[in-house]
């Protein structure tokens, strides 16, 4: 698999608009095997996405995997300048993005289930909801990348839970986030993170959700799969794996440990494959390999 690495948010669009132009101009000679996913540089993401990237790439397609801020991601699925995604939060954290491209994409179906975000804090703190927080972690509420609906939601939280004016919600990424609570834990220090499962460290650490008495993030979501208009007919075979990719908590969370454990995100996409053989013929069904 080929990795599209783009850090900047204007030069990642850039990029691609290159690409789409490129892919214009060939159009009549465009290998149909090329297919080019987006993520969000999320664990659950690079999981998912490495995964089903490396089933395509198992039928003999040429797969680019291009790692985008969660905005980009949604315009560029919607221009057409990637092929699909399996990184939509619904039906509450990318509503917003869902609304505003849903003439220009294809909403394939929810591909995992019982998915849930909030602010998370280790068991051993002596607070159980938001509205209970007063001045724990130095009124700092550790959260992920700027572009990130959860974190829109948590800097407004305020407006919802009076108890929450005043505090700080620090930007980072997923991997400093993580970082940062395993090494608050070790500390046995106080710690608040946006979190969200299903996840390795539900099963690393002993954590548990702050309730969220006014709802501010939603309940129960399911992660979904999204394509450009058109891939049917331009790779009518791969737009069939992406339709039929489902999978469990369980499934994603042991290739995120791998991961986590120091495997490398395509060798952990190998192993779960290599021992899933029959989840992955059900989405292969019919599918020639090349």
């Amino acid at each position: 698999m080929r990795y599209l690495k783009v850090w900047k948010i204007g030069f990642a669009l850039s990029c691609l608009l290159v690409l789409a132009a490129c892919g214009s101009a060939d159009a009549g000679t465009k290998d149909k095997k090329e297919i080019n996913l987006a993520y969000v540089e999320w664990d659950t993401e690079v999981a998912s996405t490495h995964v089903i990237g490396q089933v395509l790439e198992n039928l003999g397609y040429d797969v680019t995997l291009t790692p985008l801020d969660n905005g980009i991601m949604w315009e560029a699925l919607a221009n057409g300048e990637v092929d699909g995604m399996v990184s939509a939060w619904l039906p509450q954290t990318h509503a917003p993005q869902v609304e505003k491209y849903k003439d220009k994409i294809e909403n394939l179906g929810e591909n995992l289930t019982g998915a849930k975000i909030g602010l998370v804090v280790p068991s051993y703190m002596d607070v159980n909801s938001i509205k209970d927080l007063t001045n724990q972690a130095n009124k700092t509420i550790t959260g992920i990348e700027p572009g990130a609906n959860m974190m829109a939601t948590t800097e407004n939280a305020y407006k919802e839970y009076d108890n929450l004016k005043g505090w700080n919600v620090l930007t980072s990424s997923a991997g400093a986030m993580t970082a940062a609570l395993s090494q608050a834990i070790s500390n046995h220090e106080e710690i608040i993170i946006t979190g969200w499962s299903p996840h390795w460290i539900f099963n690393a650490y002993d954590l548990k959700y702050l309730e969220d008495p006014k709802g501010l993030y939603g309940t129960e979501e399911y992660i979904g799969t999204f394509a450009r208009k058109g891939l049917k007919k331009d790779a009518s075979e791969a737009y069939d794996v992406l339709n039929r990719f489902h999978w469990t908590a369980e499934d994603i969370e042991s290739v995120m440990f791998d991961i986590m454990e120091g495997m490398s995100a395509t060798d952990a996409a190998k192993k779960w494959i290599n021992n899933n053989q029959d989840k992955v013929a059900e989405w292969t069904k019919d599918v020639k390999t090349s």
